[in-house]
């Protein structure tokens, strides 16, 4: 039996890791970049930076703040918690110095929105080799 609880909890483990890490940055093809700095995909998600190096405008599609793989993105790829990102957004929307991200409510809205519109980016758990987008890599 002992054997048996170590073996679901090192697979219950593995899953959770998996979910942790599972999440990707995914952008529109049209994006000029394939990876961005850490500090830089801060800037954008937090909506500092509104334009791409080739000036083309940054339009962020994001997830509701708790759900799940928003979480992910926030503390595993964006080193953050999810109220710091929000408290960003409403500092700047308030001060009338930028636009909060588009919400939307799925993932699968989220990938078709940012497939279909120019200098997108969001992020998603699982993208298919057929999906036209993007994946952006943080370095």
């Amino acid at each position: 039996v002992a054997g048996l609880r170590k073996s679901a909890m090192t697979l219950f483990l593995i899953c959770l890791a998996q979910l942790a890490w599972g999440v990707e940055i995914i952008g529109n093809r049209s994006v000029s970049v394939n990876s961005l700095s850490l500090a830089t995909a801060r800037s954008v998600f937090g909506m500092r930076q509104v334009k791409w190096p080739d000036d083309e405008r940054i339009q962020v599609f994001v997830l509701a703040d708790t759900h799940p793989t928003h979480v992910a993105l926030c503390k595993e790829r964006l080193n953050l918690f999810p109220y710091q990102l929000r408290q960003s957004w409403d500092r700047l929307v308030y001060a009338g110095m930028a636009q909060a991200p588009i919400e939307v409510a799925t993932e699968e809205e989220l990938l078709n929105k940012v497939a279909t519109t120019p200098g997108a980016i969001g992020y998603v758990r699982k993208v298919k080799p057929n999906d036209a987008i993007k994946i952006i890599s943080i370095q």
